[in-house]
Parts: structure tokens; sequence; C-alpha cells
């Protein structure tokens, strides 16, 4: 009977999984999200990623394994990353930080720290957007606590924990963390930020963009103006193909900014072209919080009564107006943020 007991046991068990070919499927179906995030609209990332999640928990009701149930998690979790990032960049930052914790809870579940740090960070980019800026520090200094992070994660940590500080006013640690960011160079990988790339990846481009948007953040304009040159200089080194149009649009209106900053707005029209070509359904939060720091510097009484800055800052308008964010209604707030 014993023995009877085991095989009917066991049998039980073996019905009580799925195939993992199904499994290598949907893992490769994250990974391909994850590195086409750049190329797509963020209306068809998160209907992509919702429904990834889905057939993820679908298949993890369907098995009772062990190593199964942790591969789903994993899957389910980048999913919800994905779900979390073009929450953001439609504007949508409530749903974006909900959907960034639930992401931060299938790492812990899975045991999987890349995850739940990379999710960490998202909530620091959250809060200080949503003007909780000493919240984003301690957000991204707990996500660097995490075991089996690799360079390119702790890149992106430090730089979203300068531009936290900056947001603070904070000169002396925001220049702290933008050093140590660009000093993370131990050879050290993880299997999301560097292995699956893509959206979770932090390329070089990605950290010269933001660390330039700290130094804005600082009133280091000298210090922004280079890092943008030399961030829409890599870009432009990228085959077409890789070029990514959020960074390139991003770096420009931090130039334009910086130029505005030392009163050059026939310098700062000129970067400006660069920003207008961002398609509408590329127009993401990100970049419209730029434009609207930009759009009230304009307003600067150095510039009253000029012509340039009026017609700048019609130009600014507008290009919210036509963006994603702009009309779901979720981007009108992003033009109040204070730089």
């Amino acid at each position: 009977m014993t023995a009877r007991d085991a095989a009917d046991e066991a049998g039980a068990a073996a019905s009580q999984s799925v195939s993992d070919l199904s499994i290598d499927q949907l893992r490769e179906d994250a990974l391909s999200l994850a590195r086409s995030y750049g190329t797509l609209s963020a209306f068809d990332v998160f209907r992509r990623a919702r429904a990834l999640r889905s057939e993820a928990e679908h298949h993890r009701g369907l098995t009772q394994v062990p190593a199964q149930q942790q591969d789903l998690l994993i899957v389910a979790g980048q999913a919800c990353a994905l779900l979390s990032a073009s929450a953001f960049d439609l504007g949508a930052l409530d749903d974006a930080a909900r959907l960034a914790r639930s992401a931060a809870l299938y790492g812990e579940l899975s045991r999987f720290d890349p995850l739940r740090a990379y999710a960490t960070g998202s909530l620091a980019i959250c809060a200080y957007f949503m003007g909780r800026p000493s919240e984003a520090v301690r957000q991204a200094r707990t996500a660097l606590t995490y075991a089996g992070l690799g360079d390119t994660a702790r890149r992106r940590l430090l730089s979203i924990e300068a531009r936290a500080h900056g947001h603070l006013g904070d000169r002396e640690r925001a220049t702290r963390a933008l050093a140590a960011s660009t000093r993370q160079d131990r050879g050290e990988r993880d299997e999301l930020h560097d292995d699956v790339g893509g959206e979770f990846g932090f390329d070089e481009e990605r950290l010269l963009m933001s660390n330039g948007s700290a130094a804005l953040l600082v009133g280091d304009g000298p210090g922004a103006e280079a890092t943008a040159l030399r961030a829409l200089a890599l870009v432009a080194s990228r085959p077409p193909a890789r070029q990514s149009l959020s960074v390139r649009g991003k770096a420009a209106a931090d130039l334009a900014a910086a130029q505005v900053l030392r009163g050059d707005l026939d310098a700062a029209a000129v970067s400006l072209e660069t920003v207008w070509m961002t398609p509408a359904e590329q127009r993401v939060a990100g970049l419209l919080e730029r434009t609207g720091a930009l759009r009230r510097a304009l307003t600067a009484p150095a510039f009253k009564g000029a012509t340039a800055a009026v017609t700048l800052g019609e130009q600014i308008e507008e290009f919210g107006r036509l963006s994603a964010p702009g009309q779901l209604g979720t981007g009108h707030g992003l033009l109040a943020i204070d730089p």
C-alpha cells in the first residue's frame, strides 16, 4: 500500500506541472518586450505586459513544482515592472508606484533581488516626481543594499539617488552620488539588468542623460550642458535601430535648459529642434517634466518681452498637448513639477 500510495502521489504531482517549453516561451516574451521597450509606444508596452503577467499567473496556478513556481514569479514580476515603467511614461504616477510595489513583491517572493532592486529604484523615481525626494533617497539606498547586483544596477540606483538629492537642493550629496555612479566598474553582472537588459538596463547614454538632469537640479549649467552633449553624441553614434528616441529627446531638453540658464535662447531653440522630432507616442512623462521646467525658466524676468522666449514657450505647450500623457489627461500635473 505504501508503494502504491507513493506512486499515486507522484503521479498527481506530475499532473500538477506545466511544460518547461511554455515557461521558456514566457521568459523569452519578457526578454523581447524589455529589449523592444524603446521602440514601442507606452500603450503597446502596457497592453503586452499586462497580457504577459496574466499568462504567467495562469501557468503558475497550474503547477506545484517549486522551480517552475519561481520561474513564473520572476516572469510575472518582470511584466509588472514593465507595466510600472509604461504607466510612469504615460504620467499615471500613482499607478506606476503601485505596480512597482507589486514588482518588488514578486522579487521578494521569488528571492530574486535584482528585480527587487529595479522595482525599488522605480519607486524612488516615482517618489521624487510626486514631490517626495527624501523618500526617493531612502528607496534608492535601500535598493543598493540588496544582494547580487551588478555594476549596471548600481549605476542606475546611484544616478537615481543623485537626482533625488538634486530635487532636495543638496549639491554636495548629489555630486557625490554622481561621481559614484560613474565609478561602478567591478565587472559584475546580474541576470536582470545585464542579461535581460533593454528597459532593465542602464547604458552609458542613459547614465549621462540622467546625470545631466541631476546637474541641472543643483544649478550646474556648464556640467549639465557638457553631459547632455556627450549623451547626444553617444546616441548619434549608435546604429539607427539602436538609437533611443527617449534618451535623445530628454538629453536635448536638458541641453536647451542649460543654454537657457546662461541666457542663450538662440542655442536653446536649435537644441529644441531635436526635442520636437520626438513622435507623440514617445513624449513620455520624463520628457514632459523637462520641457515643463524649461517652460517655467522662460518666464524669468530676464526674458520678459523677449519674442524668442514667448515663441519657445508656445511650442513647448503645444508639444505637451499632443503627447500621449497630454491626450490622456495624465500629463497635466507634470508641467507643474518644480525642477
